[in-house]
């Protein structure tokens, strides 16, 4: 359970941060438009499980968890420098100096992986079903990778998914909020604090 929810936490602190965004800048999050947030994150992470568990049965019980630690090790670490990174495209975004890569919709992506309050590209204050899967993507990159990396290591599948959808409508709904009682707009970066649980599930599966 307790790797379980480090997994979880991980990945729905970016959810977490982003409805504080939104309820800070007085964007609205309808009740649809969170199900589309928590269900898409929630399919990614099921998605990236379910190959991980496919990779891990053609390893080594010793080289799968290895790989494992190594994976979200590597994972933590970036993610402790991660505010770096969004710093560089958030630059870029602001001056209007567009971002190399381009794939159909990806540059917008990585826009709103920087600032997550532009996925509401209409300035309506209210997020549409549209507008919630692009910032829903852009919250599941990171989702891809770690839980690849965690299957390949003992998890709990059902579990994780449950506890997925549960604490990521949470962090939204709390989020929002918390947001909404802000009087100023304030710039809050909890990328470290990710970084440190995906390490320390990194180390608890070398134990």
């Amino acid at each position: 359970m307790l790797e379980s929810l480090l997994l979880v936490f991980s990945l729905c602190i970016d959810t977490f941060v982003a409805s504080i965004a939104y309820g800070t800048n007085k964007i609205k999050i309808p009740f649809s438009s969170a199900m589309i947030i928590n269900g898409v994150c929630s399919l990614f992470l099921a998605i990236s499980l379910f190959f991980g568990s496919i990779f891990k049965d053609f390893l080594q019980p010793g080289v799968a968890t290895t790989l494992s630690f190594c994976l979200l090790f590597i994972l933590g670490v970036y993610r402790l420098f991660e505010c770096f990174f969004k710093t560089y495209i958030q630059k870029f975004s602001d001056i209007g100096v567009p971002l190399t890569f381009k794939i159909f919709d990806f540059k917008f992506v990585l826009e709103i992986y920087a600032n997550e309050t532009k996925a509401d590209y209409d300035k309506s204050k209210i997020l549409t079903g549209k507008e919630a899967f692009y910032l829903a993507v852009a919250l599941s990159l990171d989702s891809l990778a770690v839980g690849f990396g965690s299957s390949l290591g003992s998890v709990r599948y059902l579990e994780v998914i449950l506890l997925s959808l549960i604490v990521g409508m949470l962090a939204l709904v709390i989020g929002c909020f918390l947001g909404s009682k802000f009087i100023e707009k304030v710039n809050i970066n909890l990328s470290w604090l990710s970084g440190v649980m995906l390490i320390l599930l990194a180390i608890l599966r070398a134990i």
